[in-house]
């Protein structure tokens, strides 16, 4: 993995400034903190889409046109970047992880597309667009994300692992009636043995992110609907509401605090 070079304290940070030998990576560096506001914005990307369609009646295809436009604006307002901005970074996740569940959720209630195909149609194209990523870029990294086109790549994988992860995850809560809180467990105990692999068995580093940040997808949708739902459908009856502003104020904190001490902020090698 690439080194970083930049040295956080408690002031504000400063843009990273793009030299000849080294440039702003233009997505974040992995540490804790980014899988904490990575697990948030997919449980609430499944707890706000509910909220959307249902509690207030839109329903999935008026949603769905919403939080597309939304999405677009996100995603315009991040390529406009030629650095990591914290906010306008996740604000773009917080807006695909939406954007993501809806697909699924359209295709299954609308289309009467089985959750099988989904997954199996969302594995196939999440493959081929790291295939043509590998064979354009030469890597998949995400730590030479320095490129308009690498990044297109990147925010592509992103929304086919949000959309697979919504079908992986009402797969087995809901086909295989596995429930809310025994799913997240499973996908908590592959998360778990992927960091296992990477620390302790050499297990590559770019497979092991992907895999993870495929897998938090359907760990926190499982625990955003365990929250949310109802007693009597297997949650907790804490409401979509309620649940969508705890984590929207736990991703708000957190970025906040990252944008203060500019830690996941790197610098690369030059092209």
């Amino acid at each position: 993995m690439m080194p970083n070079i930049h040295k956080a304290d408690i002031r504000p940070a400063r843009p990273l400034r793009a030299t000849r030998d080294f440039t702003p990576n233009r997505v974040p560096q992995v540490t804790a903190e980014f899988w904490l506001i990575k697990l948030m914005a997919v449980t609430m990307g499944e707890t706000a889409a509910d909220y959307l369609a249902v509690n207030l009646g839109l329903g999935l295809p008026a949603t769905s046109a919403i939080m597309t436009l939304a999405l677009i604006g996100a995603l315009a307002l991040q390529f406009a970047q030629r650095r990591y901005v914290p906010w306008i970074y996740w604000l773009a996740v917080v807006m695909i992880s939406i954007v993501g569940t809806l697909i699924t959720d359209n295709l299954v209630d609308n289309l009467g597309v089985s959750l099988v195909t989904c997954t199996v149609a969302f594995v196939a194209a999440l493959a081929l667009t790291f295939w043509v990523w590998f064979r354009s870029e030469g890597t998949l990294s995400i730590h030479t994300i320095v490129t308009t086109r690498r990044e297109a790549f990147y925010w592509l994988a992103i929304l086919f692992t949000f959309a697979l992860g919504t079908g992986a995850g009402d797969l087995v809560a809901e086909h295989f009636a596995l429930g809310y809180l025994a799913t997240g467990i499973l996908f908590g105990s592959i998360i778990a043995s992927l960091a296992v692999g990477y620390y302790a068995l050499g297990l590559d580093g770019i497979l092991a992110f992907w895999l993870i940040y495929i897998f938090t997808r359907p760990l926190g949708a499982s625990f955003g609907d365990l929250l949310s739902q109802p007693t009597e459908y297997g949650g907790l009856g804490f409401g979509t509401i309620v649940t969508s502003l705890l984590f929207l104020g736990i991703i708000v904190a957190v970025v906040t605090w990252m944008g203060l001490t500019g830690k996941d902020q790197e610098m690369v090698p030059a092209a």
